[in-house]
């Protein structure tokens, strides 16, 4: 399974591919799409045409994108959630199943504490994957993502089919 994630954001967009095979996580590729334009619409437009890019000459099995947190500034957090959506419409557009999860949920996954700082979500991701270069933290933050959203995909059903078998059992 080779899944992308995403870190939106209006200026700059992370985003990191993986391979799954069983239990090995292995990096692709990752990088930061910065958007470009004088107004709104045209720095949507430009992450939009990089998102597609990299969707196109990666070509992901599946994707994950991190949920908006809510700001102080409410137009902040609004110009955000019109980011993010760049990062929810170019794999829906390509047929991708989209997955979401919270910032503190992808912190457990990958850290092991939900309210890891940057730096040491970027340390565990290269522990994971060995020689990898990063390209910032956007990117890295990415990776954490596909990282997280591989682990719940593995794992998905296996509550539902043990209840099945342990009912079955009876």
């Amino acid at each position: 399974m080779r899944c992308i994630g995403f870190d939106p954001g209006l200026r700059k967009t992370g985003w990191g591919i993986i391979d799954v095979s069983a239990s090995k996580i292995t990096h692709v590729a990752n990088g930061v799409c910065e958007s470009d334009g004088s107004d709104l619409s045209k720095r949507l437009l430009s992450l939009y045409k990089q998102l597609e890019e990299v969707v196109k000459k990666y070509k992901p099995d599946t994707a994950a994108v991190e949920h908006t947190f809510v700001n102080k500034d409410a137009a902040g957090t609004l110009k955000l959630g019109q980011a993010r959506a760049m990062s929810l419409l170019v794999p829906a557009k390509a047929g991708i199943s989209v997955a979401e999860y919270a910032p503190n949920t992808v912190k457990k996954i990958v850290v092991g504490v939900g309210h890891a700082a940057k730096e040491q979500v970027e340390h565990m991701v290269k522990l994971q994957m060995p020689g990898t270069i990063i390209n910032g933290s956007d990117a890295s933050d990415a990776l954490g993502i596909a990282i997280c959203h591989a682990h719940h995909v593995r794992f998905e059903g296996n509550l539902e089919k043990a209840i099945k078998k342990a009912v079955s059992l009876k």
